[in-house]
């Protein structure tokens, strides 16, 4: 019986129909399942990028980004994410300056740095360079250069009770960012006008010492003095 009735599906019309049906769906399966095989094979791998964890500013040295991870991570990201230009080894940045401030979570790359041309360009609209003139002592030995964090302190005279003055060191601001050095003159970079001219009259009246910060891991504090006591405000 079971003769018959596959003779009578290989030589009847509506059999020979139904194993095209089958063997099409057969084809079908076995070439949805070779194309997903294909295209996880053809896949590229995720790429290692460097992506910043918090605001890198505009003007920040290349050399000291690359010397902290504290502003940048390395993560996956699929290779058809990954941007033009999107760095993957922070040695590549050596020599360079963030020519634009990055936001947190943005892919770093070459575009975004770039060699200084000038103080200029590492300024923000309300930002002013300002250039103190200071011995090997007051610059802490020639350690200070671009792109390090220092606190600015002022040796000044203060009367005391008695009347007679008396030399006293007062903490005027904190982590301000050294644009550049050449020789004893160090240009910081003041937040505002207002900043900048406490900054010269400190320098024109006062004995200024730089005190270098760690790149990270330190919070400024309010300073023990308000600038004003320094200006003669």
């Amino acid at each position: 019986m079971d003769n018959i009735m596959s003779s009578k599906l290989f030589t009847t019309r509506q059999g020979t129909v139904l194993l095209g049906v089958i063997a099409a769906i057969i084809a079908a399966i076995a070439l949805i399942v070779y194309l997903n095989n294909y295209r996880n094979s053809v896949t590229p791998a995720p790429v290692s990028v460097l992506v910043a964890t918090k605001t890198i500013p505009q003007g920040l040295s290349g050399d000291v980004l690359a010397q902290s991870t504290s502003f940048y991570e390395v993560a996956s990201i699929p290779a058809n994410k990954v941007l033009s230009g999107a760095i993957t080894d922070a040695s590549t940045l050596s020599g360079k300056y963030a020519l634009v401030n990055i936001s947190p979570n943005s892919q770093l790359t070459a575009s975004q740095f770039g060699a200084s041309t000038g103080v200029q360009n590492q300024l923000k609209p309300n930002e002013r360079a300002v250039v103190v003139d200071l011995g090997s002592p007051q610059s802490v030995g020639g350690q200070i250069a671009a792109g390090s964090l220092v606190d600015f302190w002022v040796l000044t005279g203060s009367q005391g009770s008695s009347g007679v003055n008396r030399p006293v060191a007062k903490l005027l601001f904190q982590n301000m960012y050294v644009l550049g050095v050449n020789g004893g003159n160090v240009t910081l970079r003041a937040e505002s006008p207002t900043q900048a001219g406490q900054i010269i009259y400190a320098s024109s009246n006062d004995q200024i010492w730089l005190a270098l910060r760690p790149t990270v891991g330190t919070k400024p504090k309010s300073p023990t003095v308000s600038s004003r006591q320094v200006t003669g405000g």
